[in-house]
């Protein structure tokens, strides 16, 4: 079967029907759902079906844009508070831990190719290299086990494996970039330190120039719709990893960085964008493994399958741990949480792309390296995402007692209900009536009442009393941005300077809110305005 336009058509829309179920399937069953599409990729390949497909720049291509995506939906997954506590150990990890992996598995990987047996043939440096592509962990894999078995782990270990492989891409890539430039003569001390200084330094800045205009964009920009909204997302979010890579920069950490901003930051349609980018990291994280299925020859393998077993048993029970444990030991990191750490280093999706990008590179490597990549990968998320959850139980790191617990806030963000606090003053009213007795709004009820340290389940014949606070629950039927405000500082020459609110004559307009010192206070006719004031109004 060759490529024609009906057939790309015909074969995409097969295989988005087929993803839908593997994804199904692979979330209830627990196996990892980026095994079976690597699966599907070789069952269409070459030695399958027979879809030709061998143009290696254009799987890079694809791969690049869809790596943007997954490290972008990433960050926006990232919460700040939940990895706050293991940031230091989370961060290490991520750095030093990439570069001694790659180390330990570089340097078996030359020792094996020593060895005539072993029918391979790599020098130090290509042994670096491969090493290099697979140093990093695998995000999507990581979250989709994690989240598909509700594994909560002992120790905050689940913040620090996301935040691990969320963020260790850039990383490896950093390794991979640095190690090809070399191989192809631009090895110089002070080139070198050049790359890493433009990687970092142009990376980080991209990244924190990027979230500054996304912000702006997210909460001051009025795309139309939620669809254009997340147009304008994606478009940034791919910006965020071009801008700088064009500058010798890693766009992959920008485009990491963009994406724990934006979602740490309170923007307009929030939820309906994590959705969105859920989705996109779902295709990107299939198209990434499908191309890996039909690039590959199976037929090939069992020319290096032997060497590659021998590569992923040392990288899973050897240079892992070694490195795990060296970097968490001095946090005082108990040792079978080191363990689990170590287990839960699958290569994935990075190493797929990193191998493509080894392949095409003018470097011009004589080696295999992409088959044994593929053998690594499929073996890693075959036999550790399958055996996660079973490793962490008999390490005794499930946490059985996990608190589901969620506050009002958390599910305001995360739903179109919201919780709205209501103090009964002493001229309120509804003092002394019963709750069946008064009127509220349709799709209002009230669901709690705090009364001093007491908290009260309201039903129709509870009376409320003075200084009680009910908390009420809305739904939110319309978008809140309709509503068009408008906001204006008080400055020392003000007309409204030192005025009470109930003093100044607004025929046309009503001050809803006013910002003081950081923070916010809906006003009263008593509030008398300070210089420097920011006060947000509804105009006609």
């Amino acid at each position: 079967m060759i490529f024609t336009a009906e057939n790309i058509l015909l074969i995409g829309s097969i295989l988005l029907f087929v993803s839908i179920v593997v994804g199904k399937t692979g979330y209830r069953f627990g196996v990892p759902a980026l095994l079976l599409f690597l699966l599907v990729g070789m069952f269409f390949g070459s030695d399958g079906l027979g879809l030709q497909f061998h143009n290696a720049k254009v799987a890079q291509f694809i791969g690049m844009v869809a790596l943007s995506v997954i490290l972008f939906s990433g960050g926006m997954d990232t919460k700040f508070k939940e990895i706050r506590p293991i940031l230091s150990p989370g961060i290490v990890l991520s750095t030093v831990g990439v570069l001694l992996t790659a180390l330990f598995t570089g340097l078996f990987i030359w020792y094996l190719s020593g060895m005539g047996w072993t029918n391979i043939h790599f020098p130090l440096i290509t042994s670096l290299l491969l090493a290099s592509t697979m140093s990093s962990t695998d995000s999507a894999s990581v979250f989709a086990i994690l989240r598909s078995q509700k594994m909560n782990l002992k120790h905050n270990l689940r913040p620090m494996l996301e935040l691990e492989s969320g963020s260790n891409d850039p990383w490896a890539y950093m390794l991979t970039v640095i190690l090809l430039s070399v191989m192809q003569g631009g090895g110089s001390a002070g080139e070198i330190a050049y790359m890493i200084f433009a990687q970092v330094v142009f990376g980080v800045l991209g990244g924190v120039l990027f979230s500054l205009i996304g912000l702006f964009a997210c909460k001051r920009l009025k795309a139309g719709s939620e669809g254009f909204e997340a147009i304008y997302v994606t478009a940034l979010a791919l910006l965020a990893y071009a801008v700088p890579a064009y500058f010798g920069g890693n766009g992959y950490l920008s485009a990491y960085i963009l994406g724990i901003v934006l979602g740490n930051s309170s923007i307009n349609n929030k939820k309906s964008l994590v959705n969105y980018f859920d989705g996109m990291t779902g295709i990107a994280q299939m198209s990434i493994f499908f191309l890996l299925g039909l690039l590959s020859f199976p037929s090939q393998m069992p020319a290096i399958i032997l060497p590659a077993v021998l590569l992923f048993l040392f990288l899973t029970f050897i240079a892992r741990p070694l490195a795990v444990s060296a970097l968490l030991l001095p946090f005082r990191t108990k040792r079978n949480a080191i363990a689990v750490v170590a287990f839960a280093g699958f290569r994935g999706a990075t190493s797929i792309v990193f191998a493509i990008m080894a392949t095409v590179s003018e470097a011009q490597t004589q080696n295999d390296l992409f088959h044994m990549v593929f053998c690594v990968v499929l073996l890693s998320i075959a036999l550790q995402g399958s055996l996660l959850p079973l490793v962490s139980k008999k390490l005794h790191m499930i946490d059985e007692n996990e608190n589901v617990m969620k506050t009002f806030t958390d599910y305001s963000s995360e739903t179109h209900i919201r919780f709205i606090p209501l103090e009964l003053d002493a001229n309120h009213a509804w003092i002394g009536c019963r709750i069946r007795d008064i009127t509220l709004p349709p799709k209002t009820r009230i669901v709690l009442i705090l009364r001093g340290e007491e908290r009260v389940i309201p039903k129709g014949n509870t009376t409320m009393l003075e200084n009680d606070t009910l908390i009420l629950s809305a739904t939110e039927s319309q978008p809140s941005d309709l509503v068009e405000l408008a906001e204006q500082e008080i400055d020392s020459g003000h007309e409204w300077l030192g005025q009470r609110l109930a003093d100044i004559s607004l025929p046309d307009m009503i001050i809803v809110l006013v910002k003081r010192n950081g923070k916010a206070f809906v006003p009263n006719g008593d509030t008398r305005l300070r210089e420097h004031d920011r006060i947000v109004s509804i105009h006609q």
